[in-house]
């Protein structure tokens, strides 16, 4: 399967070390042969027809910083002049979401479609601003549109609701879809302020480098319209949701909650509206879950409710989700 690769950050070199690790396992087991053609990053490209060395590309990654140093060939080319003279099957996008205009990879994403690629995408930006017409356009082009680390990385949130509840008709759902916050709320829990929990978050990784992502609940909130739109069948965009993130959260707020046998969380919500802000969860709640997890419940008609819990980001958790993608579109692609 011919690949294209959008953005070389932590995700997208830990699905290249998939590959690498689990080359013979994929080939036997599923028919699988990953055959990476082109990759771009911030500062240039790599292009190879018959396929990269993906051992090479991750060592240059670590020694210069960007993989235009693979070769002095096509390494200045951008990314849709690639996607437009580059054959691939496949494009995997894992550039930084961008939830004012989504690009660059509205772009990337568009032009793979309209030139027949299927594509897979960890870059909630395009879906939270578009999920509409973006699956309309894979229609249109008969092309396979897959996204499963864009909710939850490597806890299979979508597929489980999707497949796992198949003939049932799930009526709302709620959770936790935001491991930063989680963490923040449940160290203000132990008693540190909120700057603290936030500097601790921080030292630890887990912050973006755009903080307001986090913090103003946008992240949880592309996350909720892509849930909203896959399982419920809305036509939801991220101007829809109503949201509230977790800056205004006092140490007086955190203390009520522990008077009510509760803690305060950051809930995305899909009942009669669609919602992101702190609420109070018992504790005996299976959404009450602490650190950087990820946990949402879904109620359906007649199985009641069941709940999902996992890690939520994370290179290698998000790359295995790519993975699976792959996988279904392998699947697909032999049926047909």
């Amino acid at each position: 399967m011919r690949i294209i690769l959008c953005g070389f950050g932590v995700v997208a070199q830990s699905l290249i070390k998939l590959f690498e690790s689990r080359e013979e396992e994929l080939y036997s087991k599923y028919g699988l042969k990953p055959r990476v053609l082109a990759v771009f990053d911030s500062k240039g490209s790599a292009i190879d027809q018959s396929g990269l060395n993906l051992e090479k590309l991750i060592q240059v990654k670590e020694k210069f910083g960007t993989v235009k140093n693979y070769s002095e060939k096509n390494n200045s080319m951008k990314g849709n002049e690639i996607l437009k003279n580059v054959e691939a099957d496949v494009l995997i996008e894992t550039t930084a979401s961008n939830y004012k205009d989504a690009e660059p990879g509205m772009t990337h994403i568009t032009t793979a479609m309209k030139k027949g690629m299927h594509v897979i995408s960890v870059n909630k930006g395009p879906l939270a601003l578009a999920f509409p017409s973006l699956m309309e356009l894979a229609t249109y082009n008969q092309v396979m549109f897959k996204f499963s680390g864009t909710v939850g990385g490597g806890t299979p949130i979508l597929d489980y609701a999707k497949n796992s509840l198949r003939g049932e008709k799930i009526t709302s759902f709620a959770g936790i879809l935001n491991g930063t916050t989680n963490y923040i709320l449940s160290n203000m829990a132990t008693g540190l302020s909120f700057d603290d929990a936030l500097k601790d978050a921080q030292d630890r990784g887990y912050v973006e480098a755009d903080e307001s992502l986090d913090l103003d609940g946008l992240d949880a909130a592309a996350k909720l319209v892509i849930l909203a739109n896959w399982i419920m069948g809305m036509k939801v965009t991220m101007p829809d949701i109503k949201c509230v993130g977790i800056r205004k959260v006092t140490i007086e707020d955190i203390r009520k909650a522990e008077t009510n046998n509760s803690v305060l969380k950051l809930i995305a919500s899909c009942d009669k509206e669609l919602m992101v802000s702190p609420k109070e969860v018992p504790k005996d709640d299976p959404l009450g879950v602490n650190g950087t997890l990820n946990a949402i419940a879904f109620t359906s008609e007649h199985s009641g409710t069941q709940t999902i819990i996992g890690k939520g980001a994370g290179g290698t958790e998000t790359a295995s989700s790519i993975l699976r993608d792959l996988l279904d579109i392998r699947q697909e692609i032999a049926k047909n």
